[in-house]
This record gives C-alpha cells, structure tokens and sequence, in this order.
C-alpha cells in the first residue's frame, strides 16, 4: 500500500510564502511524474502545478511567476514553494503521484489558508 505524506500548509498573511512537500512510498521514484492540485470550497479540483521523472515543469496561468515545483529524487519529496500568497490562493492542496498506464496515487490534503 503506498502512502502519500504531505506536509507544510498552514496559515499565512497575503503576501507570505509556504512550502508544501509530498513524499510518497514508492520504490522508483524517477519513474513517477507527480503533481500538485487544489480546491477551495465550492469549486472544482484544478492542476496549479506538474513535474514529470525528468523534471518538464508545468503550471496554472493563476501562479505562473509565483509557485515553484521541484523534485529531489535522492530524498524522494516533492516540493511546491509558494511566494507570493493571495488571499485566493485558499484551498486544500493536494499531491499526486503517477506512473504513466501503471498506477496513481492521492494525498489526503492538506490546508492552505491565505488571511490577513
């Protein structure tokens, strides 16, 4: 059973940074592209960033300039660093890991809240 372990959120005043990290137990983490997703209440699950096993970065429009994906495959983290924090960057964020036609896993979430 693969586990998924986030942790970094909490609360921050609009203009602040945190930095979210995931951690999944799987053995070859190179060959998982990985992702970070958010939803805020009411609204839809949207991707806000992806990094593939080769490090092909991409993101939301909305945090383009302002979060920040990485991967450090010795440790097997991912990280998502956000500066910057608007008051709609609210939501829960959440990891997930997938190896192309094989499998795909989910964190359980874990809450940003952007407030002054």
């Amino acid at each position: 059973q693969v586990q998924v372990a986030e942790s970094g959120g909490g609360l921050v005043q609009p203009g602040g940074s945190l930095r979210l990290s995931c951690a999944p137990s799987v053995i070859r983490f190179t060959l998982y592209n990985m992702a970070w997703y958010r939803q805020a209440p009411g609204k839809q699950r949207e991707l806000v960033a992806s990094i593939t096993g080769s490090d092909s970065v991409n993101y939301a429009d909305s945090v383009k300039g302002r979060f920040t994906i990485s991967r450090d495959n010795a440790k097997k983290t991912m990280y998502l660093q956000m500066n910057s924090l608007k008051p709609e960057d609210t939501a829960v964020y959440y990891c997930y890991v997938n190896r192309p036609y094989e499998s795909e896993y989910w964190g359980q979430g874990t809450q940003v809240t952007v407030s002054s």
